[in-house]
């Protein structure tokens, strides 16, 4: 403790003696890694100028108790951060802690202090609806990585999106942001035909929900995904995540669903609909592929769930239903890898063949089938002969 009074005294002096402008006034970007040695005097490198802060949690609060004051030193330094050209704020850690609540009202007065030039902004510590509220309407903000749940909003009250590029759901933000979004989609002007959502629908290229916990892949999801027309990259992770139990598969969407989405985002260069498990279950059968191709001719990254219990019917429908004739003809995408994960694959010698051949018309450029099965490896081989056979 006298440790710690004494060095807290020596750099209130190096405060008190600083030049105008502080000890750094050029300086743009930071990067701060606190631990016990520098907490003290993160501040003296503060600068008028500060365009990116990058910040990042080294100190293990969670298991050594931090000296008595330091959560409400660092939380007065948070508050202190220069936000006058501030562009950019990420925050870090490499473990749990309990540190993010002490850091609310600090952090919380630091984002309402960011002006229209701010950009981006990453961190676990949790804001305050007003917080939230500046952040949503700041002009230029292009990238946010969200990790906790909206801002409570009457129906009564609008709001407009940023043109978000970047759009994250972190661990427990999906369940109260999705349903926010479709909301929000929801509540067309019929006088004006705009949406909240106007300018983020026509700007966003990268969707991602990280934590799907309690919500389900299905209609529901999608119609809310599906307004953005323009997205490059839509990334979903953890649909499927307990192979250890029974727990049911959470991939809720069938081949039809999966037409209306690709027809919606004709722009997908990737597209991850959860790790596909091992249960095979799902509606969704090998036919949902040949929309996926033709439809986002740009696509060079899938991983979706299908049923592959009756694959080899399946492909024979493809051919013989006169539906698929017409996406039969069309351009495909460039897809080479399909990752396949976790689905089951049982076939003999001919069901092998009629597989290669039906994944290569589907995928012209398809070289390898990526999953946990060994049979996967079996067809990829069978896919790699056939396309030297055509070449």
């Amino acid at each position: 403790m006298e440790g710690w009074m004494a060095l807290e005294a020596t750099f209130n002096k190096l405060r008190v003696n600083s030049p105008p402008g502080g000890w750094f006034p050029a300086l743009q970007d930071l990067y701060w890694c606190i631990s016990e040695s520098n907490l003290l005097c993160a501040d003296l490198f503060f600068s008028p100028h500060l365009k990116r802060i990058r910040i990042r949690v080294s100190w293990p609060w969670n298991n050594t108790a931090p000296p008595l004051g330091a959560p409400s030193t660092l939380a007065s330094i948070i508050s202190a951060l220069p936000t006058s050209s501030l562009e950019r704020i990420s925050v870090y850690t490499d473990h749990q802690t309990m540190l993010w609540a002490h850091l609310k009202d600090s952090f919380s007065s630091t984002i309402l202090r960011c002006g229209p030039s701010f950009t981006e902004c990453d961190s676990p510590v949790p804001l305050s609806d007003a917080a939230l509220d500046h952040l949503i309407h700041l002009p230029r903000l292009h990238t946010w990585y969200i990790h906790g749940s909206p801002p409570t909003y009457s129906t009564s009250l609008p709001l407009v999106f940023p043109p978000l590029r970047e759009l994250t759901l972190k661990k427990g933000a999906a369940c109260g942001w999705l349903p926010l979004l479709r909301r929000l989609e929801g509540g067309a002007s019929t006088a004006q035909c705009v949406t909240p959502l106007s300018k983020a629908k026509e700007s966003l290229k990268f969707l991602r929900v990280e934590d799907m916990t309690g919500i389900n892949i299905d209609p529901y999801f999608v119609s809310t995904i599906r307004c953005f027309w323009n997205l490059v990259r839509l990334d979903v992770k953890d649909c499927c995540h307990r192979e250890h139990d029974n727990s049911q598969c959470n991939f809720k969407l069938n081949d039809n669903n999966i037409t209306e989405l690709t027809m919606a985002l004709t722009q997908l260069e990737s597209l991850v609909l959860g790790y596909p498990c091992s249960k095979n279950i799902c509606l969704t059968t090998i036919a949902c592929l040949l929309p996926i191709s033709v439809h986002c001719s740009k696509l060079e990254k899938l991983e979706i769930h299908f049923n592959t219990t009756n694959i080899v019917n399946d492909f024979k429908n493809i051919l013989e239903d006169p539906r698929f004739q017409r996406l039969r003809s069309l351009p495909k995408c460039p897809l080479a890898y399909l990752d396949v994960y976790r689905i089951p694959l049982s076939l003999d010698e001919p069901g092998f063949e009629i597989v290669a051949k039906g994944m290569t018309d589907i995928f012209p450029s398809l070289i390898d089938c990526d999953g946990i099965e060994e049979s996967w490896s079996e067809l990829s081989g069978k896919i790699t002969n056939l396309q030297r056979a055509r070449s």
